[in-house]
């Protein structure tokens, strides 16, 4: 199969989205209080934000197997490389969620804990966002990293040289990432992942740069510290916003020089980044 050429995702058209669940935004950033906070962690800099969409279609993904499922993240312009492509054809969903039943649809599902897996065309355009980021041999991190399913295509896409790195406050989700890549990748694979018990808002410092940070649950202001982790040229992919409010998927960026800056790519829902300390909100404290 020919891969399918790379697009941008169009311009939200100031509907709710039924894939991504995008807030009514109408061409513009949701919340100038999510703008602020970001502001203030990049040193009071104006932030360029730019609202897009997902594909329209994107929410009728779901099919009844892993090769069915990427066939139709393909077909509804999701996945738009062929990078992104080969790697989800390798990491069976089946393998990372706790009903095998619905592993395929295009939604998110419950992991227990509190925690999800987020929906496939999430995945899938996170991995888009960050692949130009991640070269052979690249260091990444995931945070949140629940059942393990992204972080194992992470890893995919920095070769056998690379290594991701997933932290999850939730010891037993960690044991279950771990049972999950030996059921899926094999026990070989296991010295290109390296699964931890750590603190989201803290990252993972004594293993950064990372060339790439994906986190998984909604921190309410832009985690200073993962910023902080970011290697020159890298790129951060973080939900920020209140639990029950307007959350924003935001991309950060570093230059050479260690300029930061960040754009916000669409308005989302996701469970809150907690303080392993607490196992509160931040807004809870």
């Amino acid at each position: 199969k020919s891969p399918s050429a790379a697009r941008e995702p169009r311009p939200h058209s100031g509907r709710e989205c039924e894939s991504c669940r995008c807030l009514a935004m109408l061409g513009r950033v949701a919340s100038a209080a999510v703008r602020g906070r970001v502001a203030t962690v990049l040193g009071g800099t104006a932030v360029a934000s730019a609202c897009f969409a997902m594909p329209v279609r994107a929410w009728t993904s779901s099919a009844s197997s892993n090769a069915g499922l990427i066939d139709n993240l393909v077909r509804d312009g999701v996945v738009t490389s062929s990078e992104v492509e080969q790697v989800l054809r390798r990491v069976d969903r089946a393998n990372y969620v706790v009903d095998r039943n619905t592993a395929y649809a295009d939604a998110p599902q419950s992991i227990g804990h509190g925690v999800t897996i987020s929906a496939p065309h999430m995945h899938a355009h996170t991995l888009e966002r960050l692949r130009s980021r991640i070269r052979p041999g690249s260091r990444t991190l995931d945070v949140g990293s629940g059942s393990g399913y992204i972080t194992v295509a992470l890893a995919l896409l920095a070769g056998p040289e690379g290594r991701c790195f997933g932290i999850e406050r939730v010891a037993p989700l960690v044991e279950f990432a771990w049972s999950n890549l030996a059921r899926d990748q094999g026990s070989d694979f296991s010295s290109r992942v390296d699964f931890r018990v750590a603190d989201g808002w803290a990252g993972l410092p004594e293993e950064a740069p990372f060339d790439a940070i994906h986190v998984g649950a909604a921190a309410e202001e832009l985690p200073r510290a993962l910023v902080e982790q970011l290697a020159p040229g890298g790129r951060l992919v973080v939900p920020v916003g209140p639990v029950g409010g307007a959350q924003e998927l935001l991309e950060v960026d570093k230059a050479a020089d260690g300029t930061v800056s960040s754009k916000a790519l669409m308005g989302v829902r996701y469970v809150p980044l907690v303080r392993p300390e607490t196992g509160k909100r931040r807004s809870d404290l």
